[in-house]
């Protein structure tokens, strides 16, 4: 409802001007893909897959910044929560039985993990909760936050009665979800996640005789007032207190200022050769295959610090592109060099000169449409973080790419991300058939990961060529792997 609200207050000038439908995790994607609501926000998990083919509708959907980062934890009888953690299934473990809601990556992850027989799907989190309790299950798949907001499991775990482990089995970074047909209002939801985080870095407030309750209806992008969102509603922090959180909760849900930032969105089940569906022959994919190059632009900053290493790694990410598209081939890469001190890197990718972009600091003002001739750009997941304080705001580095070709930006983002989970896994460049298989890109990509990882290896192999091996781990900052501490920060840069 929080969120909600946040979204009238920018979209309407009314932070109670927006109406509530009912939905369930079986029926969530229907109705956005049928335009039953504009938006759902039930703590659905960000992954890849769901952004290129969601598995119940065929069709894929936009994810916002990410609003909270969670994950997947195990409850019930102790006995069997601590066989569900260790993935055993026999001995006294044999009648295990685990319950988790259809529909959701709690209940994919433990379909994977264990034999069919293990394994029950729910509708709802009632259903769960009467499953545990009257023994059809001995364990039950959620994450904390929902699992207490059932009345009944609530009382069960604070009487000791069931455990509520604290160990999370899976990511689960939780996202707002729009179509993808609508890339403008998905980008300005994207905005009021990030703002109502950027008021909790200013130490903005919610504060009645700024919110502007006046009713809108903007021509364009422009008229609309991001920062209602924080003075009618709050920021994130505050948030997250009205909805009855502490501060020993708040876990990487809280503003990083300065450590390990590197966390790799799931993938999702991205190997889908039940249903390959191969990229139009107009996508930019199809072309860059065709012409057997990737047209990649470079910003080249004039006093950034280590800005020669800076750009050197741009380089070499374009090159990681080139080899996962174009079959483990990283030299067939065309180069175009652009100033730091102009937008004419943005109208060149724009114009089709370039197909993606590096070295830019991450700007979200080319989100929107900004003329009809600069539309809006997309922009990975960051390959780099600057060491600024964030309440100065965090120099971000990412690959942007055009917003008209969802598949391509997805792919992108697919293999930056691709680096960072090799890191996470602790996958090396020598041991590549490590990777996931990607068909869901179609057949041609498959290998694409692989490919790409035979060529770069692992985010730390990449980060070293450029700014060397002796680097400690405190100098490289937020471009560390994340170990639970702080996700937070905003990629706005408003006045």
């Amino acid at each position: 409802r929080y969120k909600c609200r946040s979204v009238a207050a920018v979209v309407v000038g009314n932070p109670d001007s927006f109406e509530s439908v009912p939905t369930t995790t079986s029926n969530r994607w229907k109705h956005l893909l049928d335009r039953t609501v504009d938006l759902v926000i039930l703590g659905d998990t960000y992954t890849i897959e769901r952004e290129i083919r969601e598995r119940s509708t065929g069709a894929g959907f936009t994810f916002s910044s990410v609003y909270a980062y969670s994950g997947m934890v195990y409850a019930g009888n102790q006995t069997f929560v601590h066989c569900a953690e260790e993935f055993k299934s026999y001995d006294e473990c044999s009648s295990l039985k685990i319950c988790a809601q259809t529909s959701s990556t709690h209940y994919d992850f433990v379909r994977t993990k264990f034999p069919s027989d293990y394994s029950k799907g729910v509708s709802s989190m009632e259903q769960m909760g009467e499953m545990l309790f009257n023994g059809t299950c001995n364990v039950i798949a959620s994450e904390k936050s929902f699992l207490l907001q059932n009345p009944s499991l609530k009382d069960a775990i604070r009487d000791k009665k069931i455990l509520l482990s604290d160990k999370m089995i899976t990511k689960e970074p939780h996202s707002v979800v729009t179509r993808n047909t609508d890339r403008q209002f998905s980008d300005i939801i994207n905005w009021v996640i990030n703002v109502l985080i950027y008021g909790e870095e200013k130490g903005l407030v919610k504060d009645a005789s700024i919110c502007s309750s006046t009713e809108l209806d903007p021509a364009d992008i422009s008229e609309l007032n991001f920062l209602n969102a924080v003075y009618c509603v709050g920021n994130y922090g505050e948030i997250f207190y009205d909805l009855g959180g502490d501060s020993g909760d708040k876990g990487m849900n809280q503003i990083n200022n300065g450590t390990g930032m590197l966390y790799a969105i799931p993938f999702g089940n991205i190997d889908r050769d039940d249903n390959i569906i191969e990229p139009a022959a107009n996508s930019i994919l199809t072309k860059i295959k065709n012409e057997g190059s990737l047209n990649c632009g470079v910003v080249i900053p004039e006093r950034a610090p280590e800005s020669d290493k800076l750009v050197s790694l741009g380089f070499d990410y374009c090159r990681v592109l080139s080899a996962a598209l174009l079959v483990d081939d990283s030299e067939d890469v065309n180069f175009f060099n652009y100033s730091e001190n102009d937008n004419s890197s943005f109208i060149a990718l724009a114009d089709e000169e370039i197909d993606v972009l590096v070295g830019s600091r991450e700007q979200h003002q080319y989100d929107f449409e900004m003329t009809s001739s600069l539309a809006g750009f997309d922009f990975s997941t960051p390959y780099y973080y600057g060491n600024e304080a964030a309440i100065y705001g965090v120099s971000v580095y990412s690959i942007a790419t055009r917003e008209d070709d969802v598949l391509f930006s997805s792919f992108v983002n697919c293999i930056v991300l691709a680096t960072i989970f090799a890191q996470e896994n602790g996958i090396q460049m020598e041991e590549h058939e490590k990777m996931p298989l990607s068909s869901i890109f179609g057949s041609n990509l498959k290998w694409a990961l692989k490919d790409a990882f035979a060529f770069s290896g692992n985010y730390d192999q990449i980060y070293s060529k450029h700014f060397g091996s002796n680097v400690t781990e405190s100098d490289k900052g937020r471009n560390t792997l994340n170990e639970g501490g702080p996700l937070l920060i905003s990629f706005l840069q408003l006045p």
